[in-house]
């Protein structure tokens, strides 16, 4: 029996509609975040949104993605030769970095919550935006192995906006191994993030 004599649902009935409500938002959640998670690693079920990668150091690009370098070979590397990494950074990207990285602070992922924060709304984990730097640096003619950075955030970069990273040789430290300036900047060319790094640049393998 699902109610009383007067139409009324006993506790055990509104406690499992209760349960029934909660078990379908658990699963859609789930659902959810599979999907940004794929979206994220460009794995999405629309294959045409996967494309070849644009230079032999990556294993595959996306559609929205944009690469520049001034040099195409390792040997031509030097102070001056800079490499640029263009995306946009959106919604799915952020709930995909919240689950990958176990960062869900609210500021990123509640609405309701970020709308009451000094931003006015949900931004982008400050680490995805400098995970942009990291990109530009893999797109380097050669094997690029991250071996420090300094950055400092200079501003907050909004759900959906354009990106450029940029990084530039600035010194040859020998061995092998660049110090760059890094920096990822707004369309309209507001720095949301200065800073540096030093990779080691090895030959690829064949």
């Amino acid at each position: 029996m699902s109610g009383t004599s007067n139409g009324e649902e006993t506790p055990v009935a509104e406690f499992v509609d209760s349960w029934s409500d909660v078990s379908k938002h658990v699963v859609n959640s789930y659902v959810e975040a599979n999907r940004a998670i794929l979206a994220g690693m460009g794995l999405t079920s629309n294959k045409s949104e996967r494309i070849n990668a644009p230079v032999d150091e990556l294993s595959y690009g996306s559609v929205g993605w944009s690469m520049e370098r001034s040099v195409d070979t390792r040997e031509e590397l030097g102070v001056g030769e800079y490499v640029e990494f263009t995306k946009p950074l959106t919604d799915a990207d952020v709930h995909a970095f919240a689950q990958a990285s176990g960062d869900t602070n609210r500021l990123h992922l509640d609405d309701e919550f970020a709308a009451n924060t000094r931003f006015g709304e949900r931004i982008v984990h400050g680490t995805l935006v400098g995970g942009l730097i990291s990109a530009a640096l893999a797109r380097l003619p050669g094997l690029t192995i991250y071996l420090s950075e300094s950055l400092e955030f200079k501003g907050p970069a909004r759900i959906g906006s354009v990106l450029t990273a940029r990084c530039e040789i600035v010194e040859d430290l020998g061995q092998d191994r660049y110090r760059l300036t890094a920096e990822v900047t707004e369309a309209d060319g507001t720095t949301l993030i200065d800073g540096e790094a030093v990779v080691l640049i090895d030959e690829q393998p064949q």
